[in-house]
């Protein structure tokens, strides 16, 4: 029987006290369009989704647990050179690693890294619906082609 092969990911949801709350934070240090919202059997929103083109983030009412520790997952915005002041500003907890990561107020560990930084590539038909012509750095240019994907 075959496997079948991990392909990318579809969306990752991060659980928040307040979708309300998470839409301000988030909304205060990136800029995104809202792919749309569900409301629960209380008419509270439950779930908002940030669209990223061919990607979304979810953020899911309901957050219970301790803050994360080494769990996290990597976001790739554009440019990140505003991402650590804009984080204080909104109330993250910015933490000392060498990478620019924090937690959200719900205890959420982000890493920020920038597209052009990254083997990780959206297509161009994808980044043109975005709005968005981004340029790789030599390391990344040249780790893409090592892989064979350029």
């Amino acid at each position: 029987m075959s496997k079948p092969r991990l392909v990318g990911l579809n969306h990752v949801a991060l659980e928040v006290a307040s979708v309300e709350g998470a839409l301000k934070f988030y909304g205060s240090i990136f800029a995104f369009e809202l792919r749309g919202t569900h409301k629960g059997e209380d008419g509270k929103l439950e779930m908002a989704f940030l669209d990223m083109g061919d990607q979304f983030l979810a953020l899911s009412r309901g957050r219970h647990q301790a803050p994360d520790r080494n769990r996290h997952f990597g976001l790739v915005v554009d440019d990140r050179s505003s991402v650590r002041e804009l984080a204080a500003a909104a109330g993250a907890t910015i933490l000392d690693t060498g990478f620019l990561d924090f937690l959200d107020p719900w205890g959420n560990r982000i890493e920020v890294v920038e597209y052009g930084d990254l083997q990780f590539t959206k297509t161009e038909g994808v980044l043109r619906s975005m709005g968005l012509n981004l340029e790789k750095t030599a390391e990344a240019t040249a780790e893409i082609n090592k892989k064979g994907m350029a």
